[in-house]
């Protein structure tokens, strides 16, 4: 396929809040799209997607009491047309994206990792921190399309081409990175509680820190503690089942779980998401002396 940039008729199944952000950046930077959902008014377009040359996939992947679900993504791959481009923006398990590309061998898949916060997440689609693009495949067809993807991108001071492993790793390790410093500033904050002490000139301290990630040295957060919201509950379920399956470290499972029984005491005990948390969980998680 031979573009000129502006040219190019992109696709975007999903419209929440990830897809629609990107599907509205791409049309205020001038391309052509079609966006599909079940909802309307984009339901109508279901069949104009195999006209697409790019189809970015934003569409739910759930981790549940049973694992992680990629069925929505095994449904909507179909209605992209034979051979074009498929970008997965979509949070993919490690090893899913090569494993999609056997499976639906009559498309070119990539995978690029989306680092959108709800709160900001049209500034975060316009203005990205980083363009990752991840290859299942160092095929010709693969490092072409790549290239164009990579064309197309809103700008991003860090561009890099991956394979498809270490891009669903780069996601995994960026949740899980938030993750981890929501518990520790969870832990540093009942101590200081303890001690007597005011979290107030500690959380300052640390944001004056220039060595100190502090996005997340609040610990009281939306009317709640412990690592909330539609991204951190799932992927970090996810991130300690699929450790435990390909490392197999017993110590380092039990650390992942820990801090994950951690997360879970603190939410249920602000009652701060809850119903994201059953999703994952199930409907019958109790807390009692730190344990569930």
């Amino acid at each position: 396929m031979n573009f000129k940039n502006k040219k190019v008729l992109i696709g975007f199944i999903g419209q929440g809040y990830i897809g629609k952000n990107y599907a509205d950046d791409f049309e205020h930077r001038g391309y052509k799209i079609i966006r599909y959902a079940k909802e309307e008014p984009y339901i109508k377009n279901k069949e104009k997607i195999k006209d697409c040359d790019i189809v970015f996939i934003a569409v739910p992947t759930p981790t549940t009491p049973k694992g992680y679900d990629a069925s929505i993504i095994r449904r909507v791959i179909p209605l992209v047309g034979k051979n074009k481009i498929i970008v997965v923006k979509s949070t993919l398990q490690p090893g899913l994206t090569r494993a999609l590309q056997k499976e639906f061998s009559n498309y070119i898949i990539v995978h690029s990792p989306e680092f959108l916060s709800e709160a900001t997440a049209a500034q975060d689609a316009a203005y990205p921190f980083a363009n990752i693009v991840g290859l299942p495949s160092n095929s010709k067809a693969h490092q072409k399309a790549t290239k164009l993807v990579h064309s197309i991108l809103p700008s991003a001071p860090f561009s890099t081409t991956v394979t498809s492993e270490e891009a669903e790793l780069i996601k995994y390790t960026h949740n899980g990175s938030g993750f981890t410093q929501i518990i520790f500033f969870n832990l540093m904050h009942d101590l200081a509680k303890k001690m007597g002490a005011d979290w107030k000139p500690i959380e300052q301290a640390m944001k004056a820190d220039p060595f100190v990630p502090n996005r997340y040295a609040q610990p009281v957060h939306k009317n709640g503690r412990g690592a909330g919201g539609h991204c951190f509950i799932k992927d970090f379920a996810t991130l300690s089942q699929t450790y435990d399956k390909i490392v197999g470290d017993k110590l380092g499972t039990e650390t992942l779980k820990i801090m994950e029984k951690k997360n879970i005491q603190l939410l249920t005990q602000s009652k701060k998401d809850l119903p994201l948390l059953k999703r994952v969980y199930g409907n019958n998680i109790k807390i009692k002396d730190g344990k569930f």
